[in-house]
Formats: structure tokens, sequence, C-alpha cells
């Protein structure tokens, strides 16, 4: 898998960013078949940063309904797979310079 297919885009929550000041650590929307091995090089290449540590989860999908004039209408939101990256001490990511 190449390197520019790995990252999707980074989880700007208030639970995200207070890991970022308290842990070092980074939330990012990842491709489902991506390994930590990928990742950690993805991010480490892109941000100039060195990892330590790389977590994934993978969020079950989940089916929604919702009534509308029309009636009843069914859809399901997909699964996605997020990676927790915690970089080196004394290291930071600047997510928001591309803003």
């Amino acid at each position: 898998m190449k390197l520019t297919e790995v990252l999707i885009k980074p989880i700007l929550t208030e639970k995200a960013n207070g890991q970022q000041e308290k842990l070092r650590r980074y939330a990012f929307r990842v491709n489902k078949k991506a390994n930590k091995l990928e990742i950690k090089k993805a991010v480490e290449e892109f941000y100039g940063v060195t990892v330590k540590d790389v977590n994934t989860a993978v969020a079950p999908g989940k089916n929604k309904t919702r009534y509308t004039k029309a009636g009843f209408i069914q859809g399901a939101k997909p699964s996605y797979k997020k990676a927790f990256i915690t970089v080196a001490e004394g290291e930071t990511i600047d997510l928001y310079a591309n803003i």
C-alpha cells in the first residue's frame, strides 16, 4: 500500500485535543487495510516526527433510520479504522497548519 493512501484525515475532537496536550497522542482516520507499521512509517514521513507507539481501533458500522414524509428511510454508516499515534518526548504535530 502506498503511504499516501494510509492516512485519510486527522480526528479533531475535544477528546483528541485533550490527549494531544496531556499524552502527546494524536488520532487519525486511516485506511482499513493499513497495519501499524505502515501507519508509523506514513506519520514519520509526512509530519517529520519520531513515533513511539501506534494503537488502532475499528469503529463498527451502524444502521440508521429516520422518519420523513415519504416514510422510513433506512441506511448504514460505514465502519472505519482509527489510529492513535504517540510521539516521542518533546515532539509535536501541528494539525492546524493547513487550515
